[in-house]
């Protein structure tokens, strides 16, 4: 049975930091293409980052500079650093799997249950 299991998320003022993880289990996690995305009530669901196998990595314009994406095969962990934080970051963050990135970008296979980021200014 797959789980993406989300967690550190929180709040903070602006300009902090946060970092969020995903621990992964009950598939190939290595060899999956992984992904953050987050949303907000009456949003669409908006891709932040993702990363793949071979630790390439895409970001969203409104992060770029301000969060990093990375995994640990060993562990099975997806992690996103997250700097220079704005009120307009707060949304539900959720963790994705895809056999493919290009899946992942379309309709990923695995999602997780999400994890709250509020920032306040």
């Amino acid at each position: 049975q797959v789980h993406l299991v989300e967690s550190g998320g929180g709040s903070v003022q602006a300009g902090g930091s946060l970092r969020l993880s995903c621990a992964a289990s009950g598939y190939p996690f290595s060899t999956y293409c992984m992904g953050w995305f987050r949303q907000t009530p009456g949003q669409e669901r908006e891709r932040v980052a993702y990363i793949t196998s071979y630790e390439l990595t895409s970001y969203a314009d409104s992060v770029k500079g301000r969060i990093t994406i990375s995994r640990d095969n060993a562990d099975n962990t997806l992690w996103l650093h997250m700097n220079s934080l704005r009120p307009e970051d707060t949304a539900m963050y959720y963790c994705a799997a895809g056999v493919s990135c290009t899946r992942l970008r379309a309709d990923p296979n695995y999602w997780g249950q999400g994890t709250q980021v509020t920032v306040s200014s």
